[in-house]
């Protein structure tokens, strides 16, 4: 496990990502089956429950930094949700491990890398990076949750599917983005910036065969599938995916 995140050090390389079908079609995809594509237990534990914790810390972030006490409490709902979940699948780790932190430590140094890269120059674009990047995080692994052995699996969708607790995030921003024409297209330009990268860490929780050929025909429906919850989000917001 603590060669995970090995990738993140490499050269860049270009990402492809797929092409969308017309935007109507958005919503047709099938839900994509990654039994085969999931990791063991522990592994996907250890890294859904970082995720979980990195979320919390950008939500509370964004309540230290934010201009009046209404926008902070707005925000609580977001901090609170995510430490609730962090803690539940910190709980299902230590059903199996009396040290859970473990279990998670080999993931902590890529994620604080990819926060640092997706955190925004200023307080919209990181309210942006947390709604938008952990949107995308929080629909990976409850869809990859399906691939869990036993009943492990159902509960952890019910962890993850639970309220986000981050509708006060579209709010702001929308009302930010009403008043100032100039803010929409930052935004826009800012979402569209950071999606590669949350694929990037989607990518390293997958299980690969070594096969590159059928790894790549299993693993592009399930980022197509990202991409399109993504745009629904970014849609929401008056923004162009």
């Amino acid at each position: 496990m603590n060669v995970v995140f090995g990738f993140l050090r490499r050269p860049k390389v270009r990402i492809d990502i797929p092409r969308l079908k017309p935007r109507e079609d958005v919503t047709s995809y099938p839900k994509v089956n990654l039994a085969e594509l999931t990791p063991e237990v522990l592994p996907y534990l250890g890294q859904a429950a970082y995720v979980q914790l990195a979320i919390f810390e950008e939500v509370s972030d964004a309540i230290a930094a934010a201009p009046t006490v209404a926008d902070k409490q707005a925000l609580a709902s977001g901090a609170s949700q995510a430490l609730d979940k962090h803690e539940r699948l910190v709980a299902e780790i230590r059903r199996r491990v009396d040290q859970p932190s473990e279990v998670i430590e080999p993931f902590t140094a890529g994620i604080d890398r990819y926060r640092l890269v997706v955190k925004g120059a200023d307080w919209y674009e990181q309210l942006a990076s947390v709604y938008l990047t952990a949107g995308i995080l929080d629909d990976f692994f409850t869809l990859l949750a399906a691939g869990l052995p036993g009943d492990i699996g159902p509960r952890c969708v019910a962890i993850l599917d639970a309220d986000t607790g981050r509708r006060a995030i579209t709010d702001i921003l929308s009302a930010a983005i009403a008043h100032d024409e100039v803010l929409g297209p930052r935004l826009a330009m800012w979402g569209r910036r950071v999606v590669g990268d949350t694929l990037l860490v989607c990518r390293s929780a997958i299980h690969l065969t070594g096969n590159a050929v059928s790894d790549e025909e299993r693993i592009e429906p399930v980022f197509t599938e990202m991409i399109a919850s993504h745009t629904r989000r970014m849609d929401g917001l008056g923004l162009t995916a």
